[in-house]
């Protein structure tokens, strides 16, 4: 049952003051008016943009991360109203930290900054500066350690990387030193104009600083915004022990350090290397990078979007922390999209905008505008179609059991509530060549790399809302092994295509405009439109794992030919409703191509069946499985599939270990 949210408190009186004045500015009624002005709502945009304080300064982190004899300085750029400052007027901070800023840029546009001749920001990426600014807000865009104009090395995710942004935090308030140079003894001070009170928000590696920088529970972070980011990196590059890329964290701080930084950081690259073996196995470099452990620490506020079809930043990310959020009782909201690694500014324009506006308002400027007491959840549907739920997930979603048995066809069978008989097995064959897409065109066709398990048509929608887990009997005939399992709903449908390269969107040639613009910073952005594609079968949910972790999660170790291991798979969280006519289908493979590498060997394996079971959050629980499960079809649900059908969506190609950049 989901626990009651614990209630983040509510910033400083300063600001909240300071932003009612400038909002009684422009609502106060003309003299002689008897009506008294309105509550405030919103905070509106009354600051000149044009007229911004634009500034950098670098923040001492406390840490000599390039062993170069003095504490590392990591460089801010600030933009924030002219008026911050005087008269006791301070601002809240919106921080993205990033180490993209230099070497791959931001948003869809793949924007950089840029500066004028005295070494002040004139454009910072997105378009945070220009919509928030003017609404009494500052903007800070932080480079993190070793990257852009700041000191240091990337070590991905590590103490270095945190301390990046919480040292930010930290001088927001008035506990760490600033200057206003690289290396210059002059001191910057924030607290004149700022009240302290700091968002963070960003996309993949920026939204996962996020993560870990409230993961500390610093003081001053009210609310942190995470998109497509990753929780616990272990997880980025391995699934229970099998591989997900074919090079581990060296690779990454070697492409985000500016290029001082190569020169002098080629000792943190060996610590990389060295602290994560491609054996998969869990060490104390993981443990360092794992925010889901220290969520009992979060204060702020986390409002999470993810996409359920990230290749990338896989959806494990999302609802691995979103348990151990809700598990602290932490006050929380997400959105979860049917695209892939994609920013919600560029699949939901102006429903994010207006979200995202009154989020900050009522965490940063203490605004009671109601957004606290609005559905915890937005899901889409269908592409461009939300639904809401009240609380996610929703207090039906039961976990439920349910088992494979065998078919009239080998490798074919059926998903129902029974176990299987004594003695009932399945057995396919390693093939690299293969994967979730190829499994999901012929899941009802015996096939000799999975075995598959469908339902019967439904009669009713059935519902899938939270995490599931696949437990598996499994007897190889090698002594290394990989599993995947998956969840389809067979069926037709239009679903955003996200294997493309736009991940689900397409980007057009149309702008339009959010915020006040600049000679040097435009507010307008290019407009985007669903990219569908129409399929015979839909990945509802996926997860992988190395059979060599069965005794242990944390390490790997050879297996026994001939020997039964049992073990248990989880899947990415995932809300999907199975429309009434489609089946749904447990699909058992090994290497799944393109998302996991292979074993150095090509087992066959065997499935106990009856040791063999999947765990499903289904709305309605085993009631609701037996009702749709029991009946007739109706006859406008029937939806019958043709021989060999192509399941619709382009296939994943191989992705490069980026975060912030296409996964393809």
């Amino acid at each position: 049952m989901p626990i009651r949210a614990r209630k983040i408190p509510l910033p400083n009186a300063v600001a909240t003051a300071a932003a009612t004045a400038a909002l009684l500015s422009v609502l106060v009624p003309p003299p002689g008016a008897q009506a008294a002005p309105p509550p405030v709502r919103e905070s509106r945009p009354v600051h000149s943009y044009a007229d911004a304080v634009r500034e950098s300064v670098w923040v001492d982190t406390g840490l000599d991360g390039d062993a170069d004899g003095r504490t590392d300085r990591v460089a801010v750029d600030i933009v924030r109203p002219r008026a911050s400052g005087r008269d006791g007027y301070r601002v809240p901070v919106i921080m993205d930290a990033s180490p993209y800023y230099s070497c791959c840029g931001r948003g869809n546009e793949s924007q950089r900054k840029t500066y004028d001749t005295n070494g002040d920001p004139v454009h910072i990426p997105l378009y945070y500066d220009n919509y928030f600014v003017p609404r009494g807000y500052a903007v800070a865009a932080v480079d993190l350690a070793g990257t852009s104009r700041s000191d240091g090395c990337d070590d991905v995710g590590g103490r270095s990387d945190v301390q990046s942004a919480k040292a930010v935090v930290d001088w927001l308030n008035g506990r760490a030193r600033g200057y206003t140079t690289r290396t210059g003894p002059e001191r910057a001070r924030a607290t004149g104009w700022s009240t302290g009170d700091t968002g963070m928000i960003g996309k993949s590696w920026d939204g996962t600083v996020a993560n870990g920088v409230a993961a500390t529970g610093v003081e001053g972070l009210r609310t942190i915004v995470p998109i497509g980011a990753i929780s616990s990196w272990y997880d980025y590059y391995f699934a229970q022990g099998a591989p997900l890329y074919d090079s581990g964290p060296e690779r990454l701080s070697a492409y985000v350090n500016s290029p001082d930084a190569r020169a002098r950081c080629a000792h943190v690259q060996r610590r990389l290397a060295e602290g994560a073996p491609r054996s998969g196995d869990w060490t104390p470099l993981w443990q360092e990078r794992d925010h889901v452990k220290d969520a009992r620490k979060v204060r702020a506020s986390v409002f999470a979007v993810h996409g359920q079809q990230d290749l990338n930043v896989r959806a494990n990310h999302a609802g691995q922390w979103w348990d151990a959020l809700a598990r602290h009782g932490v006050e929380r909201k997400i959105w979860l999209s049917s695209a892939g690694h994609v920013d919600p500014f560029d699949f939901r324009r102006a429903e994010w905008v207006r979200t995202l506006h009154r989020w900050f308002d009522h965490h940063l400027l203490g605004i009671d505008n109601g957004v606290d007491r609005e559905p915890m959840a937005d899901i889409e549907r269908a592409p461009g179609e939300w639904s809401t739920d009240r609380v996610w997930p929703p207090r039906a979603a039961t976990p439920t059991t349910l088992r494979p048995r065998t078919g009239a066809a080998p490798g074919v069978g059926t998903l129902g509530l029974a176990p299987a008989r004594p003695g009932a097995t399945e057995t396919f064959t390693d093939d690299p060549a293969l994967g979730e897409l190829d499994w999901a065109a012929r899941a009802d066709e015996p096939t000799p790399a999975k075995a598959g398990f469908l339902t019967r048509p439904l009669a009713r929608d059935l519902r899938l809302s939270g995490s599931s887990t696949v437990t598996v009997t499994v007897t190889p005939t090698t002594t290394s092994a990989h599993l995947t399992a998956v969840l389809v709903d067979l069926g037709p449908a239009t679903i955003r295509d996200y294997g493309a390269p736009g991940e689900g969107i397409t980007t057009l040639a149309a702008r339009t405009c959010w915020g006040a613009s600049t000679p040097g910073d435009s507010a307008c952005y290019k407009e985007t439109a669903p990219d569908t594609t129409d399929v015979t079968a839909t990945v509802v949910s996926r997860g992988w794992a190395d059979l060599g972790t069965w005794a242990d999660p944390r390490e790997g170790r050879p297996l026994t030919p001939g020997r039964p291991h049992t073990l248990t798979v989880d899947l990415a969280a995932a809300d999907h409703v199975v429309p009434a006519g489609h089946r749904l289908a447990l699909l058992v493979g090994g290497t799944d191509r393109h998302l996991i590498d292979p074993p150095p060997s090509r087992p066959a394996l065997t499935l106990d069946l009856r040791r063999t079971s999947a765990t499903l959050p289904l709305v309605g629980g085993a009631p609701a499985f037996a009702t749709a499960t029991a009946g007739a079809v109706p006859p406008a649900a029937a939806h019958p599939r043709t021989a060999r059908p192509p399941a619709g969506v382009t296939a994943p190609r191989p992705a490069p270990p980026i975060p912030g950049g296409s996964t393809r």
